[in-house]
């Protein structure tokens, strides 16, 4: 049997995971998958429709380290009424806007609370 990849569960991380979490359910519309600890979790994860998010925090001392950021490049459906509902949300700067690119794609990026890039896109 050939094996099947299916899924990406990217981990960014966060300094602060209470904090992104409330970023990820409240801002952008994700739902709690999981968490190691329901008070104050160090390692948990958010969904929305079909991918899934992972949080995992580092200390102070990582993030003076220079921890490369992630850009995460989304595929959605839709992208005018997911950039109306964060833009309504004021998830992302004025700036943010929706654009066409020269390779084909109608889409807009911002970033998280920890500086790990988000880009929504939609394939012309």
């Amino acid at each position: 049997m050939q094996p099947i990849l299916h899924q990406i569960h990217p981990i960014l991380p966060v300094l602060n995971v209470v904090e992104a979490l409330s970023f990820y359910v409240n801002k952008l519309g994700f739902k709690i998958a999981f968490a190691d600890d329901s008070k104050n979790p160090t390692y948990a994860g958010v969904r929305r429709d079909h991918i899934e998010i992972h949080l995992r925090k580092h200390n102070t001392k990582e993030w003076e380290l220079t921890i490369e950021r992630l850009m995460l490049r989304i595929v959605t459906q839709h992208i005018e009424h997911l950039y109306q509902e964060y833009n309504f949300k004021n998830v992302f700067p004025k700036e943010t806007k929706l654009k066409e690119t020269d390779w084909g794609t109608r889409e807009f990026t911002f970033y998280d609370p920890y500086k790990n890039g988000l880009t929504f896109y939609q394939n012309l």
